[in-house]
């Protein structure tokens, strides 16, 4: 995953919350609601524009902005529109909160989320989780996953206390040498696998060293860590660690194949469509797209606007993605 960002949505400038706030409030006033005044306002302002808007609304009118939308709004639009107003680890735990609460666990969004985030947007999820739900998150998650999965999302969460995947650190060579050596010696150099050694490095090391770790084990190997995963390990563990394999090389394919298998088969799955595309616009949306073309050979707008989303959710999700 690049340091640098490759985002589509990245704020207007000579941004005023309160004329925002003013055009915001009159979309919503009265009978009927102006959604292409909304999707134009929301979807091209930043994230901290938002939140701007958000406290001139209760400022100058006295209420809440996001209470009011869901007023107005409903379906999938909405979804879109709440996401884009949520400061984005809040909405992220919200999607972890969901995806845990109830009957079943949906694992593969607790795979989304923890296994393809950087170390500082782990912690700040951490922080928010506790803040919102009055519990952490590594206990919620403990008790509705199990085995070397939870062990290995439970890592996760909670070495970002110690400081670990630390992208500012810089990388070292020689720590990457043995890292490689100890997950070819966990893994294909043995009969059966030890999976608490490819937990422990997967989930400490920050992306660079990841990266560096990686190529030292082809060069040990002669094969990639992701072939070896997948030949050694099965199930939920698999999938994760498969995750941050494929966002270290390359986090915009990994999102790309998450967002066409969203919109294959019957039925689209909206949630995944909506968080991927609300929650990476201003991270890499735009390396996400040119992905999509690269792998598939059509546009991620095409798909989008051929599949099964119509009206305002469409145009919502369309002007997140901004000009093709």
């Amino acid at each position: 995953m690049s340091p640098h960002r490759d985002p589509t949505v990245v704020g207007v400038p000579n941004f005023n919350a309160a004329e925002d706030a003013a055009a915001l409030r009159a979309a919503m006033k009265g009978l009927g609601t102006d959604e292409e005044a909304i999707i134009a306002i929301l979807t091209t302002r930043s994230n901290a524009q938002r939140q701007a808007i958000a406290q001139a609304f209760t400022h100058e009118y006295g209420r809440d902005i996001i209470e009011d939308l869901k007023s107005e709004l409903g379906g999938h639009f909405e979804d879109v529109i709440i996401a884009l107003m949520m400061p984005p680890a809040e909405y992220l735990c919200r999607e972890l909160h969901h995806c845990m609460d109830g009957m079943g666990t949906d694992e593969t969004v607790l795979v989304e989320i923890l296994c393809t985030r950087t170390k500082p947007e782990i912690a700040e999820i951490v922080d928010a989780y506790e803040r919102l739900y009055n519990r952490p998150l590594a206990e919620h998650m403990c008790s509705e996953t199990s085995g070397d999965f939870r062990r290995l999302l439970t890592l996760i969460v909670t070495s970002v206390r110690k400081g670990a995947r630390d992208e500012e650190a810089g990388v070292d060579p020689a720590r990457a040498a043995e890292a490689a050596q100890q997950l070819y010696d966990a893994g294909e150099a043995k009969w059966g696998t030890d999976e608490e050694i490819f937990n422990k490095i997967l989930a400490h090391e920050s992306f660079a060293q990841l990266r560096l770790i990686f190529e030292e084990y082809k060069n040990i190997a002669g094969r990639t860590i992701e072939q070896a995963i997948k030949a050694e390990i099965g199930g939920e563990l698999k999938d994760a660690l498969s995750a941050i394999v494929e966002c270290v090389e390359n986090a915009a394919a990994w999102f790309a194949q998450r967002l066409r298998n969203a919109m294959q088969g019957a039925g689209t799955e909206d949630k995944t469509l909506v968080r991927i595309i609300a929650s990476r616009a201003e991270i890499d949306l735009a390396a996400i797209k040119r992905e999509y073309e690269r792998l598939y050979d059509k546009t991620l707008e095409s798909d989008i606007s051929q599949g099964e989303t119509s009206g305002d959710y469409k145009r919502a999700l369309l002007a997140l993605l901004g000009p093709a």
